[in-house]
């Protein structure tokens, strides 16, 4: 059994704890205990959809929502719409089958993979002065000396404060160009060895794109596919998350066959 299989079994038992417990019968053994919603803060990481949502710039559509009907009828207030998105727009999931024939589509992706226990890696200082800063292993490496070696099935968050600019597309994307766009994300050394040495369950980021702004060839979206390790992009509210110790919750829209899908990702984080 691999260090992710290990893994994804404390993770069922972890989730057992989060269903709380059921009236047992009289001969049945005790239910686990349930999970105290008192010691958490519950942080959204996802921005809403709205006309202003970011999408990549060869996405010309956006998000629409046209009112079916929205208003009082005699029986009362009725209101429901027809809604379009790119699967690839706001906060979202890339499927491994985004850049993997072989790979999990939306609607496969492990739930294991989807909810797990989270880290936040924080390079602000590093971007603050290089929007094209791209994650090195030695930037993982550093944050293990302080908060310990990451464990298999964990989904690694990297915080670049990008989310600051959101939904200020030329200032979040660094232009209108997609082939010369300016942001942050991983490198492909970086995440490599989150995926190969580190056995990460996702990789999340708050920019457009785990890979980063000028990048035409996508090694890291490559690299994930190939490991079948899907991606959350355009995240929220990093900052309100410690570097150890919360549980992300990120579910996508279940699109069978889809590449990725619009994405509510929500985390536990333990309350000081």
């Amino acid at each position: 059994m691999g260090r992710l299989a290990e893994h994804s079994l404390g993770a069922a038992a972890a989730a057992a704890l989060w269903l709380g417990a059921c009236t047992p019968a009289p001969d049945a053994e005790p239910a686990p205990p349930s999970l105290d919603l008192e010691r958490y803060r519950i942080v959204d990481l996802s921005h809403a959809f709205a006309p202003d949502t970011i999408y990549w710039p060869t996405d010309k559509k956006g998000f629409s929502k046209k009112t079916v009907f929205e208003g009082e009828r005699e029986d009362g207030w009725y209101a429901a719409f027809d809604i379009a998105t790119a699967e690839h727009g706001g906060t979202h999931m890339d499927a491994p089958y985004h850049f993997d024939s072989e790979g999990d589509d939306a609607a496969s992706v492990p739930l294991s993979r989807l909810i797990a226990p989270a880290v936040v890696i924080d390079v602000t200082d590093r971007t603050a002065g290089d929007r094209l800063y791209r994650v090195k292993p030695g930037d993982i490496l550093a944050f293990e000396i302080i908060h310990g070696e990451i464990a298999p099935g964990t989904i690694v968050l990297v915080r670049t404060g990008w989310s600051q600019y959101w939904p200020n597309a030329k200032a979040y994307l660094g232009g209108t160009d997609p082939s010369a766009l300016a942001f942050p994300s991983f490198g492909a050394d970086a995440a490599r060895f989150l995926i190969e040495e580190r056995e990460a369950a996702a990789l999340g980021i708050d920019t457009a794109s785990t890979d980063y702004g000028p990048s035409t060839d996508f090694p890291v979206h490559r690299i994930m596919g190939a490991a079948n390790t899907p991606g959350f992009e355009n995240l929220a509210n990093l900052d309100q998350l410690p570097p150890t110790g919360a549980y992300v919750m990120a579910l996508p829209m279940k699109i069978e066959g889809g590449s990725g899908g619009p994405l509510r990702a929500v985390a536990l984080a333990p309350k000081e």
